[in-house]
């Protein structure tokens, strides 16, 4: 399938867009191994530069060479963070991503706009770093995985427990966890809860509001880009920067916002990248059709049994995290099975994994979290906003990406986007 181009902005892209692809489609850091000095840094252009993009100015063995935001306050503040005088400024994305210096795009938008500028970044050459969740629809991650691979780009998805850091309440990082599973000593199929009891947040504090009235947009915001392919409604500051999350158009509270980060290691360890859930079931308030509400809880089930509670009421006090048929894991990889550790010794560790991302630009290795299993994952997170819109439980088919027998379901797979945008 091909991807789209996103309109022009006036005559801008018409008369630029031919002359820039040649320098752009083919980035100077894959000429060849050689080509670039150990010194040397990959230049990377940042979207999106309110809290979170200013928190990803630095990463090692690059620079910036570009940012954009929608709000002139935050370019602002960026600008006195970098003190780079060749900095380049815009408001508008698609002139970033068109530079020829660019290596790296990182997007750091609300979700919403994830889709289509990860996508125009991949066609216009550039590797991405996106923030999670990867997409707000299901239909625009599978556009983004068509589009890197199409075009042969590196992208990594900002979420990095499956590899790194310890992993909330479980006192580890996954990759002990990874080995059990694999082990065989839970048994199988399992069913792992995500609570407040097993160390997971689900943050009910990103609820939006049912009264919001229209105010004046502010002079240094540009309210009609920020909106861009999401639906209009009029101004209200709590639609937009910090508080976006608890509005549907934006993203899905806290599931939206934690949503990957605590499911992406969960599909990891269960050997589910390449798959999705067969349904997903709910218990939940009635959900407002603009602000995000609260939920009580949601079960996810793949084809062979496995389950995925997540427990927003923290009901399941002495629930384990892992509960298998030999065995459970508990909190601070604590566990049932005795000589737990000694066992685990005579087992192989997990495949290694690139978690280097300007290892994996430079040498053009597939990134530990990258287009493909981020779409999955990030599927799970989507699958779930939908039940809860709708309120109802679906099944699904993971081979071909569509809920079974349920029309009002699919239509949300592919949301309208607001016109002139297009993915």
């Amino acid at each position: 399938m091909n991807v789209k181009p996103v309109p022009s902005r006036r005559t801008f892209l018409k008369q630029s867009l031919g002359t820039l692809a040649a320098f752009s489609i083919v980035p100077r850091h894959v000429l060849g191994k050689g080509y670039l000095a150990p010194s040397d840094q990959l230049a990377k252009g940042i979207i999106g530069v309110g809290g979170m993009g200013r928190g990803h100015i630095g990463y090692a063995g690059t620079r910036v060479a570009a940012i954009c935001d929608v709000d002139r306050s935050h370019l602002e503040l960026a600008k006195g963070m970098i003190k780079d005088p060749g900095l380049k400024t815009f408001s508008d994305f698609r002139e970033l991503i068109q530079l020829p210096e660019v290596d790296i795009v990182h997007i750091a938008t609300p979700p919403h706009w994830h889709g289509i500028m990860a996508a125009e970044a991949a066609r216009a050459g550039k590797d991405v770093w996106c923030e999670k969740p990867m997409t707000a629809t299901i239909g625009e991650g599978r556009r983004v995985l068509e589009a890197v691979q199409q075009h042969g780009r590196i992208f990594r998805l900002n979420t990095w427990f499956r590899f790194e850091d310890t992993f909330y309440g479980m006192g580890t990082p996954v990759k002990p966890i990874k080995k059990l599973v694999e082990s065989g000593l839970l048994g199988w199929p399992l069913k792992v809860t995500v609570s407040r009891h097993t160390g997971f947040d689900w943050k009910f504090y990103w609820v939006g509001k049912t009264d919001l009235n229209p105010m004046p947009v502010p002079p240094e915001l540009d309210y009609e880009m920020w909106l861009g392919p999401a639906p209009y409604k009029p101004y209200n500051p709590h639609r937009v920067h910090g508080t976006f999350r608890g509005y549907w158009d934006y993203d899905g509270g806290g599931l939206g916002d934690m949503g990957q980060h605590y499911l992406d290691p969960i599909q990891y360890f269960l050997g589910k990248d390449g798959t999705s859930p067969v349904s997903v079931e709910i218990d939940a308030p009635q959900q407002h059709p603009d602000a995000v509400g609260t939920w009580r809880r949601i079960e996810y089930t793949y084809a062979d049994g496995c389950k995925i509670i997540l427990d927003g009421e923290g009901k399941d006090v002495n629930s384990p995290y892992i509960e298998g048929p030999k065995g459970k894991l508990y909190p601070g990889f604590k566990s049932d099975i005795p000589d737990l550790e000694k066992k685990l010794a005579a087992f192989s560790d997990p495949l290694p994994q690139v978690t280097d991302f300007v290892e994996a630009v430079r040498e053009r290795k597939r990134f530990a979290l990258n287009e493909a299993n981020g779409f999955r994952s990030c599927t799970l997170v989507n699958m779930g906003k939908i039940a809860l819109q709708l309120g109802r439980s679906l099944k699904f088919d993971p081979g071909r990406l569509i809920f079974v027998d349920d029309e009002g379901a699919n239509r949300l797979i592919d949301q309208p986007l607001r016109a002139p945008w297009i993915i």
